[in-house]
């Protein structure tokens, strides 16, 4: 089910229309998981092939051809086995059960995981990577978390979001230094995430609006520990801000806060640290879109 903005099809329920309640995606029985970004979608069906809907001006939707929209869910040219997929601001990417990850879509700033500076219409595999276990995309970059704990990122890297200590964009695959024992990762739109093992979150790039929560405003071009978090279960990044789940099933965001999107009852233009979302209990699971945050209670609602 989505709602929302549909200018350009991202909704996938067939009408050029904006939604202020939820509608049914046609045909979409069976998703295993979803994933999007400003206008494209991504559906991971239960057995491993991909579909997608919304903006296709350079190739974001896989289909072999680069044309204006989608309005309903197409199938993404010769993807199978796929257990993971993530959705940039103009580029795909999936990963399969192989633990390789393949990407397509806008290439202008190597996010593709290529030199070759070329949109691809349809997959592609990224070269060099093997036993990855999970993916994020950011506006133009791409990161993969790999099984033994470390990060690896490609693209963009103007405000640092490779973490790799420069801000020179890349076009191949490069380790992350400075984190390890990662359990899972997160991309905002020129910023990076990590949730390690043992709790803590690390973030580097982009910091205008304190997205990376280290009490300061300074881009960092490598990887800096969020202040006073600890037991966190899962993360989220959105356009300017960070959220973070907690064991307790509490949640704690960071960044631009112009439109309320951290949840603590004001709309102070940012703050450096993380804050608790009011009133919120017993979550699951977050997200974080433009400037807004969506979360999951235990009991089925969301919020």
């Amino acid at each position: 089910w989505t709602w929302g903005d549909n200018g350009l099809g991202e909704l996938g329920d067939g009408a050029p229309y904006y939604r202020t309640t939820p509608v049914e995606v046609p045909g979409s029985s069976g998703w295993a998981a979803l994933a999007t970004k400003w206008l494209h979608t991504l559906g991971l069906a239960a057995d491993g092939r991909v579909w997608a809907w919304g903006h296709n001006e350079v190739g974001q939707l896989g289909i072999g051809v680069r044309d204006t929209a989608r309005w309903t869910p197409v199938q993404v040219d010769g993807l199978s086995d796929v257990v993971m997929v993530a959705a940039g601001s103009a580029h795909s990417v999936a990963l399969k059960q192989d633990g390789t990850v393949w990407a397509w879509g806008d290439n202008t700033r190597g996010q593709l995981g290529d030199v070759g500076g070329v949109d691809g219409a349809t997959p592609g595999q990224v070269s060099g990577l093997q036993s990855m276990t999970s993916i994020a995309a950011g506006e133009a970059h791409t990161v993969a978390l790999k099984d033994d704990g470390t990060v690896w990122t490609w693209g963009n890297n103007e405000d640092g979001q490779l973490g790799d200590g420069t801000f020179i964009p890349r076009g191949s695959p490069a380790q992350v230094n400075g984190v390890s024992g990662v359990a899972a990762v997160a991309a905002g739109m020129h910023f990076t995430v990590a949730l390690k093992g043992d709790g803590t979150v690390w973030a580097w790039g982009r910091n205008d609006y304190a997205q990376l929560g280290d009490g300061t405003t300074n881009d960092r071009a490598a990887p800096v520990q969020v202040i006073g978090l600890t037991d966190v279960a899962a993360v989220a990044a959105g356009l300017l801000h960070t959220v973070a789940l907690k064991d307790d099933g509490t949640v704690w965001s960071w960044g631009r806060n112009n439109h309320g999107q951290l949840g603590d009852g004001s709309t102070v233009a940012l703050s450096t640290t993380p804050v608790q979302a009011s009133g919120l209990t017993d979550v699951v699971a977050v997200a974080a879109g433009f400037d807004f945050t969506v979360a999951l209670k235990r009991d089925g609602t969301v919020w």
